[in-house]
């Protein structure tokens, strides 16, 4: 399998390590630094990711958070004979303005530091959370040909609803992974790595 793990915004791809130190010896994902694939727009983040995926032989096996549960849902509407399965971890498939540009708000009083340490420029940060306000991939949900599973932390509530709307669009399993907020791979890696793991074991991937 070519599985890709996919961090959230506000992370870097060490975030990933401890899930990683928890997954079967057979499994080596690769782990990228999403700061490090490109800067500014969300368009010229996707647009490098699957430059990146092209690197890897077909087909993949994504994972991803938050932000790379969005990339990772995107790839998957838009590539669906280059994806085998897709994890979706507090992943969104309708981004609302509203809380982007609230979010845009608050990223504004925060210090430059801050973004620095997750590997961006201050600007460049914000200018990435505003442009996926709008993002809606419902259309081409049914695209999707990708085995699916979608995960959330028990305590990440404002991502509950869209999980479970995901599972009923696709008519996918939904986990719960408990003693968890919104950054699963930090909060409960053991879990999430067993989650992994038990999904790939069913498809018979590993």
């Amino acid at each position: 399998m070519n599985l890709i793990l996919l961090h959230g915004l506000g992370q870097r791809s060490a975030a990933w390590d401890k899930t990683i130190e928890h997954l079967p010896e057979n499994i080596s994902p690769a782990y990228p630094d999403l700061s490090k694939l490109a800067r500014g727009d969300y368009n010229k983040l996707y647009s490098a990711f699957c430059s990146y995926c092209d690197g890897f032989d077909m087909p993949l096996d994504l994972c991803g958070l938050s932000l790379g549960a969005v990339l990772a849902l995107n790839y998957a509407v838009d590539f669906p004979e280059k994806v085998c399965s897709v994890i979706l971890v507090a992943g969104q498939y309708k981004v609302a303005k509203a809380l982007m540009k609230l979010q845009g708000l608050i990223f504004r009083l925060m210090p430059e530091k801050t973004f620095l340490d997750m590997g961006f420029d201050k600007s460049d940060f914000i200018a990435l959370n505003g442009s996926m306000a709008g993002l809606d991939f419902t259309g081409k949900m049914k695209n999707i040909t990708a085995n699916v599973l979608v995960a959330v932390g028990e305590r990440d509530k404002p991502n509950a609803r869209a999980a479970n709307e995901i599972s009923e669009l696709l008519g996918c399993p939904l986990e719960i992974v408990p003693n968890s907020g919104h950054e699963v791979n930090i909060d409960n890696p053991k879990s999430l790595a067993e989650m992994i793991a038990a999904f790939y074991e069913r498809l018979g991937l590993i």
